[in-house]
């Protein structure tokens, strides 16, 4: 059975939706110009040797409701190259790199681009936080969250927190009020939250008088001619102390802030993925290996702690624990859901996020699975480090993660 190995990724900075760097770029513009990148980065590919480019986009409505996938090969004047847009909200695009490595595990090609885009800002703004534009009126959209509310579930969770009783898994619950869940259910103060954010904007800023996210990002040019080069998030000199002034956003004696959580954003990313046969056959130097990969399912209202299961999963199949990881990357959803997956894992704190995370430097949530791949090779390259493992939390109730060994 053939290896798959990343041999060259592209991440574009990230905007800040509706106000920042990006706003006026079109998702399929933008997704377009990080497949090219990362494909130039690869001597001796031939496009047309491509055998699908797999999209992942967290949200795919409005101008995004297309198949961005191939509206990508056909503006890069790939007519030849088929395209598929796949969703599984904040893990799109580590979803379309968990094809391209099944479909070459499968002898199923040689060569696939799994990418990643969001625009929030092309989105039209509706009243839900996780799923934008949904017009929550609607008598059929009304019903059907009524049906699922109404349920009996036999397995419901069975909270310890008086806060929580009474709830049944609701896929249409705020992404904020999940975290919530989750810090009541594992005691995560407001105090450890502001803590995490706080050194999330620090090592992000660290990061970048380093020069380590201008290794990792590429720049985009946008119509007028200003090139963009660094991400719109991360605010100098953050701290605790000025994060604890923030109110809470999801209810009113809660713990999760804007300061605490990621911001919305736009961004896209590209991964390479290709077979042994190939590398040998162009004589390429790949990044990284696929090791394993995992998905994991649990209730809605606790999706925070999806990463758990799903790392447990991917760890296993790599027949690896967390402490042969180097590098750690839980994508920052909420500090909420990272402090206990975290420790939950095992992870200490000199290999989680060592670069700063998405509170500091965003999550466009169908790029941020490929874009944690291209920061955590980096942080590999960067610290000598040979395993990584990536994982997030997912809208609904799910978890996602991927073990990478940097070759």
């Amino acid at each position: 059975m053939t290896e798959a190995y990343i041999v060259a990724t592209a991440r574009s900075p990230i905007g800040r939706a509706h106000k920042g760097s990006l706003k006026g770029l079109r998702s399929d513009d933008l997704a377009a110009r990080m497949v090219q990148a990362a494909v130039d980065r690869v001597p001796g590919l031939d496009p047309h040797r491509i055998e699908d480019i797999i999209l992942g986009c967290g949200l795919p409505g409005g101008y995004q409701g297309s198949n961005l996938a191939r509206i990508v090969s056909v503006l890069l004047g790939w007519d030849g190259v088929p395209g598929t847009t796949v969703t599984r909200y904040c893990s799109s695009s580590l979803q379309s790199t968990r094809m391209a490595f099944h479909a070459i595990k499968a002898d199923e090609g040689d060569a696939f681009i799994s990418a990643g885009v969001e625009s929030v800002s092309g989105m039209a703004v509706g009243s839900s936080d996780m799923i934008p534009g949904v017009d929550l009126t609607n008598p059929a959209f009304r019903e059907a969250i009524a049906r699922t509310q109404s349920r009996s579930i036999a397995d419901a969770p069975q909270w310890t927190d008086p806060r929580l009783e009474g709830a049944l898994p609701d896929p249409y619950i705020a992404m904020g009020e999940t975290a919530e869940n989750v810090a009541a259910l594992h005691g995560i103060t407001r105090e450890e939250q502001d803590a995490f954010a706080a050194r999330s904007q620090q090592r992000a800023e660290r990061a970048i008088v380093d020069g380590f996210w201008a290794r990792d990002i590429t720049p985009v040019t946008l119509p007028d001619g200003t090139v963009v080069s660094s991400d719109d998030g991360p605010r100098a000199g953050t701290t605790t102390e000025k994060l604890a002034t923030l109110d809470p956003v999801f209810r009113p004696d809660g713990t999760v802030t804007a300061g605490n959580a990621c911001p919305l954003n736009d961004g896209a990313a590209a991964v390479v993925i290709v077979s042994g046969r190939l590398v040998d056959e162009l004589g390429l130097e790949p990044l990284a290996r696929i090791v394993s990969t995992g998905v994991s399912g649990l209730s809605p209202e606790i999706m925070g702690l999806g990463p758990v299961d799903a790392s447990r999963s991917a760890l296993a199949r790599a027949g690896l624990t967390v402490d042969d990881m180097d590098l750690v990357e839980i994508n920052e959803a909420f500090a909420a859901q990272v402090l206990p997956s975290a420790r939950e894992l095992g992870v200490d704190e000199d290999r989680l996020n060592v670069h700063g995370g998405a509170i500091a430097v965003g999550h466009p949530f169908g790029m941020t699975g490929a874009r944690i791949t291209s920061t955590l090779l980096t942080g590999l390259a960067t610290t000598g480090g040979r395993y990584g493992l990536e994982t997030m939390c997912v809208g609904g109730g799910q978890g996602m993660a991927m073990v990478l060994e940097r070759l």
